[in-house]
């Protein structure tokens, strides 16, 4: 919780900031919204599978590996083709510890990784209903993973590598003005991906090769601020009348 508050404090702080450089620009129908958000990501993972190049099934053998969660600060970035359709960029950082069970119960870290995973979506904007804005999207998830250790290694393997993501999400969220361009956000948004983690020359139980494979259906859960204005305004060329 003290991540999450800390994370709306630093969103509410740049997005004022972003407000105070484009006071000029700021429009309840803008074509453009930046929106900075303190976002909880919960990868839900379940290991589909798990093989040793030795010891073949080590799932049965009750063997898996579940991913960490993560508070963290995200951004979005959307423009308005019209006052209903949008489209979406979602991006940030995370990083995710990886832990090795047997039955359920953690034997120690396994691997770390950092995760890039943009969220691309084409959203529906209701109107009609004041200050309140409600809309839903739908679109895809990409995860792409770097510098992945071996962590606290668990496995005792040489290296671990992730293979990286793809698959689709959709999306729920709302937009309350403040007015003058600003608004709160509440935003979720649920993705299905699947991704393989190979570990080489792990020495527990081994030496053999490992590979897991995780079903990752992550749920992306944010709240934050935003301020919506004309991008031709900010970029000082002819200012665009509302969106109709």
């Amino acid at each position: 919780m003290r991540r999450l508050v800390t994370s709306l404090a630093v969103a509410a702080g740049i997005v004022w900031g972003l407000g105070a450089t484009t006071a000029q620009a700021g429009s309840e129908d803008g074509n453009f919204m930046i929106r900075l958000q303190g976002t909880y990501l919960d990868l839900r993972d379940k290991t589909k599978s798990a093989t040793s190049s030795t010891l073949g099934d080590i799932k049965a053998l009750g063997y898996s590996t579940e991913a960490s969660n993560s508070v963290l600060p995200t951004a979005t970035l959307t423009y308005f083709f019209n006052k209903n359709f949008a489209a979406e960029l979602f991006c940030c950082f995370a990083k995710a510890d990886v832990d090795l069970l047997n039955n359920g119960s953690k034997l120690g870290e396994a691997a770390t990784t950092w995760v890039f995973p943009p969220i691309v979506t084409l959203q529906y904007h209701f109107t009609g209903m004041g200050a309140i804005k409600p809309y839903v999207g739908v679109g895809f998830q990409y995860i792409h993973y770097f510098s992945s250790k071996t962590g606290e290694n668990v496995l005792a393997a040489d290296s671990v590598t992730f293979k990286d993501s793809f698959g689709p999400a959709l999306q729920a969220g709302i937009d309350v003005s403040l007015g003058g361009g600003w608004y709160l956000n509440a935003d979720v948004k649920k993705s299905w991906l699947d991704t393989r983690v190979n570990f080489s020359n792990a020495q527990t139980l081994g030496p053999h090769d490992v590979t897991v494979k995780h079903a990752l259906d992550p749920l992306t859960v944010s709240l934050g601020v935003g301020y919506r204005f004309n991008l031709e305004d900010l970029l000082g060329g002819r200012r665009s009348s509302s969106l109709k």
